[in-house]
C-alpha cells in the first residue's frame, strides 16, 4: 500500500468524522435555539471544568477568537437561557468565572450522549498501545490545526495593522 495513499486516506477519514461531529452540533444547536457558537463556547468551558482551569470570558475570547465585545453578547446570552452562570473568583474577587449550568450539562447528555456512547464502545475494540497510538496522532493533528491558527491570526493582525498606513 502507498504510504501517501494511506496517509490521505487517514486525512479524509478524520475530515470526514469532523464533518458528522459539525453536523450533530447543528443539530444540537437548532433543537435548542444555540449557534454553533454558543456550543463551542459551552464545549469549551465544560472542557475547562474537567481540566480544572478558570474559565473567565477573557480565556473564552482566546478559545474561540472573539473580540471582547462578541464574547460578552455570547455569555449573556448563554447565561439568559440558563445554561452558563458568571460567579466571582474567590480567590481574586476582581475576576469572573464561568461555569455550566446543569441544565447545560443535560442537555448536552441528552443529545451526544449515544454518540459518546459509540465512540466508547468502538474504542473498546483497540488494544492499549492502539489507543495511545491513536491519542497520539490525534494530539498531533490539534496541536497542528492550533499552530495554523495562530499563524493566520497573526497573519490577519499584520494585514490589519498594515491597512491603514
Amino acid at each position: 500500500m502507498d504510504d501517501q495513499g494511506a496517509v490521505m486516506r487517514l486525512v479524509h477519514l478524520l475530515r470526514a468524522v469532523t464533518v458528522e461531529f459539525d453536523l450533530l452540533g447543528a443539530e444540537f444547536g437548532a433543537r435548542h435555539g444555540l449557534h454553533p457558537t454558543d456550543v463551542r463556547a459551552l464545549i469549551h468551558l465544560l472542557d475547562a471544568a474537567r481540566s480544572d482551569t478558570r474559565a473567565t470570558p477573557g480565556w473564552l475570547s482566546e478559545q474561540l477568537r472573539l473580540n471582547s465585545a462578541g464574547t460578552t453578547a455570547l455569555v449573556d446570552r448563554l447565561e439568559r437561557l440558563g445554561l452558563v452562570r458568571r460567579s466571582r473568583d474567590t480567590a481574586d474577587r476582581r475576576r469572573v468565572l464561568l461555569e455550566v449550568e446543569e441544565k447545560a450539562t443535560e442537555l448536552g447528555w441528552t443529545f451526544f450522549g449515544p454518540v459518546i456512547g459509540g465512540v466508547v464502545a468502538a474504542a473498546e475494540g483497540f488494544g492499549t498501545g492502539e489507543l495511545e497510538t491513536v491519542r497520539r496522532f490525534l494530539t498531533a493533528v490539534l496541536e497542528g490545526v492550533d499552530t495554523h491558527a495562530i499563524a493566520d491570526q497573526d497573519a490577519k493582525r499584520k494585514l490589519k495593522g498594515g491597512a491603514g498606513r
